[in-house]
């Protein structure tokens, strides 16, 4: 299922068994440790935004109960680990993309290979181009501005 992971990866294998929002999973591993899991490449609508609660749901049909493998490297501020997680064989950070329930988080994509930037941005102006999901939206906020805006009320 895995693709080769790069040497530095780390990898976590087990079953989901939480899915907090649109980005973020709990993974149960063989030894029933808990792993929380902020899916690297893309942020999605926080809850209270719309098309939230979309890619919350869209997330849980791609891996709730399913087995994962996460290739992760580090952890965020709030000691998520941040990674790339696979379900039934493919990219799930990507499959958000491509139905239109992420953006590609530019602010990391130094962090990402040169050929998952290219994916990802591909998908992103593919989901744009086709207004799915929350492109539909003419009005919408990313993320990452809605959460400044919050912050400074």
């Amino acid at each position: 299922m895995l693709l080769a992971a790069p040497s530095w990866a780390q990898v976590i294998a087990g079953t989901v068994v939480s899915i907090a929002d649109g980005d973020t999973i709990t993974v149960l591993d063989g030894q029933r440790v808990q792993h929380r899991i902020r899916l690297a490449g893309i942020d999605t609508p926080e809850r209270g935004q719309p098309f939230g609660q979309r890619a919350k749901e869209h997330l849980s049909q791609l891996v709730f109960g399913k087995p994962v493998e996460v290739e992760t490297e580090k952890k965020d501020r709030y000691g998520r680990q941040v990674g790339k997680v696979y379900a039934d064989g493919r990219d799930v950070n990507l499959a958000m993309m491509v139905a239109g329930l992420a953006w590609h988080y530019k602010k990391y994509e130094s962090e990402q290979t040169t050929s998952d930037r290219l994916l990802y941005s591909s998908a992103e102006v593919d989901a744009k181009a086709a207004k799915r999901g929350l492109w539909s939206d003419p009005h919408f906020i990313a993320p990452w501005e809605w959460r400044a805006k919050r912050r400074s009320h």
